[in-house]
């Protein structure tokens, strides 16, 4: 196997294109603050937590952790089925709007019907949250596509940097809000902290609702390299599908750069839902566990447009290797945690490099693919995603188990860290004139 070349990235002046005075750009970017709040909100903070007491049917935590992990298993399995097909009739149609249209809406009437479910309403609420994890995912497919639209290849880097960065800023914002309302519900005029959780349901679908307006307005999609009537969508885009199948496996660089990406993002994720768990075993309370959840999404804000300038003047890829160089440092000093100071400070560490790993993999991806079939191809890269904090969980659980110890469990999670920076480093990147 060949060695990979050092990047060839011609720098280019951070100025040169204008973020925050493109309308389509901002307008994209704000789809981030809008649906990053599902994610914070929804997935991590609130379902678990109703389906354990409001929702709860008198079921045992283990029963409860095993319906959730259902709920989550069965939203999973649809998207990596869902998201390449989608890109691809999406590819077709050149209506990536349109379909991200309709899966928001989905969304946001599923969130919404998290609030209207009533004491022991588990099924239902599990329902509602399906429906509303698979809108989500679905939707940030197509969301990621249009990243080529609105700006050109030189500034992919901090465009899509700007939509995580806004991501954490706005969903921490409403985060807040809703931890406020829920420490004391009567100050806004609830009764109990189970009807503060509901209304919380409610901002989040108003939320989503209304910052994906300016993409919908006012972004514009370049039109349709092929195009397909309306009943031959579906047809055409199994079609589709199936020679994109086999063009990645024909392109060993792609198909390398999406395996390292499984790698380290599943590192990554595994940190993000393991991390709270890990504080709580090590003794910390759960405000301040939820404390440096929070820090963690304030530090990403301005981190992550940092890592965008990076990755514009070094190359996305430099960028890369140095977040994954800090999560490795990072996960090692985990193991040695003994105090809240200690975690707050891994908290900081983490924030500043979580959305930069995540925005310069998505632009480098968008660098590596066709554009005519970049919905389809980022699909893939969406169902990488989707498969991702599979093989990290189980790794780090399978270790405590064997040795006994937490600590451990969190140390196994360097070997996708480094397999993934050492596959990423075998990658062959795109001649200069592509910024990689």
């Amino acid at each position: 196997m060949q060695s990979s070349p050092p990047d060839q990235h011609p720098p280019a002046p951070a100025g040169r294109f204008p973020l925050w005075r493109n309308r389509p750009v901002l307008a994209w970017a704000f789809y981030d603050w809008a649906n990053s709040a599902f994610s914070l909100l929804v997935v991590t903070a609130f379902v678990p937590l109703m389906l354990g007491s409001f929702w709860n049917d008198g079921a045992a935590s283990p029963l409860t952790t095993f319906r959730l992990g259902v709920g989550n298993g069965i939203a999973s399995a649809v998207v990596v089925l869902l998201a390449p097909l989608l890109g691809a009739i999406s590819d077709r149609s050149g209506r990536r709007k349109l379909w991200l249209a309709a899966f928001t809406g989905l969304g946001v009437v599923a969130t919404t019907g998290l609030a209207a479910v009533g004491p022991g309403g588990w099924l239902l609420a599990l329902g509602c949250f399906v429906l509303g994890s698979i809108a989500f995912f679905a939707a940030n497919s197509l969301y990621d596509a249009l990243l080529i639209d609105v700006a050109p290849p030189q500034a992919w880097d901090r465009v899509s940097a700007l939509g995580y960065a806004l991501g954490y800023l706005g969903s921490a914002l409403l985060f807040v809000l809703s931890i406020a309302m829920l420490a004391r519900p009567e100050r806004f005029g609830m009764a109990t902290a189970a009807d503060s959780t509901r209304f919380s349901f409610l901002m989040v679908a108003a939320w989503w609702a209304l910052f994906s307006l300016p993409l919908l307005l006012w972004v514009r999609e370049r039109p349709a390299a092929r195009t397909a009537l309306a009943g031959d969508g579906l047809r055409a885009g199994f079609r589709q599908l199936y020679r994109t199948l086999r063009a990645v496996r024909d392109q060993p660089q792609l198909l390398r750069f999406l395996l390292a990406y499984w790698l380290y993002i599943d590192g990554v994720y595994t940190i993000i839902k393991m991390a709270v768990d890990y504080g709580l075993s090590q003794g910390l309370s759960s405000t301040e566990v939820t404390g440096a959840i929070l820090l963690t999404n304030f530090i990403g804000f301005p981190a992550a447009i940092g890592f965008g300038m990076l990755g514009e003047r070094l190359g996305a890829r430099r960028g890369i290797y140095l977040a994954l160089a800090v999560y490795i440092v990072a996960t090692t000093a985990a193991v040695f945690l003994e105090t809240a100071a200690d975690f707050y400070v891994l908290a900081i560490t983490i924030g500043m490099v979580q959305g930069g790993v995540q925005s310069l993999s998505r632009s480098l991806y968008a660098r590596l693919i066709p554009a005519e079939s970049r919905g389809e191809y980022f699909g893939f890269y969406n169902m990488m995603g989707k498969f991702s904090a599979i093989i990290g969980p189980v790794l780090a659980g399978t270790a405590a188990l064997i040795s006994g110890s937490q600590r451990i469990g969190i140390l196994s999670i360097l070997l996708l860290f480094i397999g993934g920076f050492w596959l990423l480093s075998r990658v062959r990147l795109p001649a200069a004139g592509a910024t990689a």
